[in-house]
């Protein structure tokens, strides 16, 4: 699922697309991918839309190992209208559904085989208290935001981002309209449907704000997610790109990832901020928790600022 528009990384997104933002220098969906790739599957589809020539090209220009296809919208179809078409495009049993904005370890090639086709989906569900809005009982999913009467249930937890998808599901969602994913599972429980939940504990970090994006590489340079370090190999902090250059004086309080090409000058100190492809940091500039985009030259100190 990789059509949305980062409307809360803007103005990073004006000229970057959410899903191919730069985590430790390699960009999201393609770690997506790698994951997919490695539990097994052999078809996949994506849908674009905002910047969506940029998510074909990278996508066009990768050796993948399964067949794929893409899928344009032209009018953004929402969480449902989204997952509709590229339902119908992986039609044939159940199917995988990742969120194309969440960093997480979890063993996708589990939760596919976990799922039983008379659920009509299975959620990975995990406790993160600022999203917990999914009440569960005896491993079925009985209410989405808000408690549901009458019923035991256990906490509320959160949706990952990830489920499978039994055939069924497509039918609550109409074709070719935007449609909102959460309105077709209520709709579907509300028939009598079962909608299957797991509960996992895996690294997970959503990736929709800067501090979200931050937080992300702090969370990898500190080894937090063992499972997805093999995607990178051995982490280091600062993370470095190729054809930096770090002149005398200039030190880092951890935090910190730099793409390729990056100059930072004479005195200049970073802490937890990443700086993309091309960009300069001049003499004696502090930046801390920021993120610098491709090609800026930054003349100025600066503080919890995205800087382009």
């Amino acid at each position: 699922m990789a059509a949305g528009l980062g409307t809360r990384l803007r103005p990073l997104t004006e000229s970057v697309p959410k899903t191919l933002i730069p985590i430790l220098n390699r960009p999201l969906l393609g770690l997506l991918l790698a994951q997919v790739e490695e539990a097994g599957v052999v078809q996949v589809a994506v849908n674009t839309h905002h910047l969506g020539e940029q998510v074909q090209q990278f996508l066009a220009g990768q050796p993948w190992g399964f067949n794929l296809s893409i899928s344009p919208e032209m009018e953004l179809l929402g969480t449902g209208g989204g997952l509709r078409q590229l339902g119908d495009i992986l039609r044939g049993g159940p199917f995988l559904a990742v969120n194309g904005d969440i960093l997480t370890d979890l063993d996708l090639a589990a939760v596919y085989c976990g799922h039983r086709e008379e659920a009509i989906s299975t959620l990975v569900l995990h406790d993160c208290p600022p999203y917990n809005k999914v009440w569960v009982a005896e491993g079925s999913v009985v209410s989405i935001g808000e408690p549901p009467p009458g019923i035991v249930a256990g906490p509320p937890l959160a949706y990952t981002g990830v489920q499978v998808v039994s055939p069924g599901l497509l039918d609550y969602l109409p074709a070719g309209k935007p449609y909102d994913l959460v309105t077709a599972w209520r709709q579907a429980l509300a028939a009598g449907e079962r909608l299957a939940a797991v509960v996992a504990s895996p690294f997970w970090q959503d990736l929709g704000t800067p501090a979200a994006y931050l937080s992300a590489h702090r969370r990898l340079l500190r080894g937090e997610a063992p499972g997805l370090a093999r995607y990178f190999g051995v982490l280091t902090d600062p993370w470095l790109g190729s054809g930096d250059i770090i002149e005398a004086g200039a030190h880092f309080g951890g935090g910190v990832c730099l793409g390729d090409r990056v100059k930072i000058r004479a005195g200049a100190f970073l802490r937890n901020t990443v700086v993309c492809d091309g960009a300069t940091i001049d003499p004696g500039i502090e930046l801390e928790d920021c993120i610098v985009a491709s090609g800026v030259r930054v003349s100025r100190n600066a503080r919890g600022e995205v800087l382009v």
